[in-house]
């Protein structure tokens, strides 16, 4: 592998680290409505475990409402369970066909609270990038002793590297920033 092989390579598992960031941060709910919040849970599905998007289309209905409407009519009832049983703390209501879950309005205590989970996925995004980056040094210096690159290319390496590690923690603290404002906005 070469140097510029590895560059990539990190840069590319990066990026993935800044969009595991961003899934995990989708399913953390702030005043207002997401569809993104319901997508992990699990439906019984004719016996299989299948997630919530696969049987059923969902949407907003306003800000703070959102419409579940399963593929098939049979699946309300289950689909209504499901909701009810997640550990979000939502209480879904049937309206015929479509599944209404209303989000309560977060208390202050329960704001403080998701911006600490906000913060501690932002440090484990970090750990993970910084985790990365120090792969990527051992893979260099591998390649400096066995005289695959040259000393100066690998100092080279390290420092473009360096700097794509400072450009993904710059965007984490962005991320977490705006995640912040959104969940304290009342």
């Amino acid at each position: 592998m070469s140097a510029a092989e590895i560059k990539t390579n990190t840069d590319q598992k990066m990026q993935k680290s800044l969009d595991a960031l961003k899934t995990n941060l989708a399913k953390i709910r702030s005043g207002r409505a997401n569809p993104g919040i319901l997508e992990h849970i699990q439906v019984d599905y004719y016996g299989n475990p299948t997630p919530l998007s696969q049987v059923a289309s969902l949407g907003l209905a306003d800000a703070r409402t959102i419409n579940v409407q399963p593929f098939e009519k049979t699946m309300v009832a289950v689909v209504e369970k499901a909701i009810r049983d997640s550990d979000l703390g939502l209480n879904p209501a049937s309206q015929g066909t479509v599944i209404r879950v209303p989000m309560p309005a977060l208390t202050e205590e329960r704001r403080r609270e998701l911006s600490k989970v906000v913060k501690s996925e932002g440090e484990e995004a970090k750990i993970a990038v910084r985790n990365l980056r120090r792969d990527a040094n051992e893979h260099l210096k591998r390649l400096t002793k066995d005289k695959e690159i040259s000393e100066d290319e690998e100092r080279r390496a390290t420092d473009e590297i360096q700097k794509m590690t400072d450009k993904a923690v710059v965007e984490i603290d962005k991320i977490i920033s705006d995640k912040e404002k959104e969940i304290m906005t009342v």
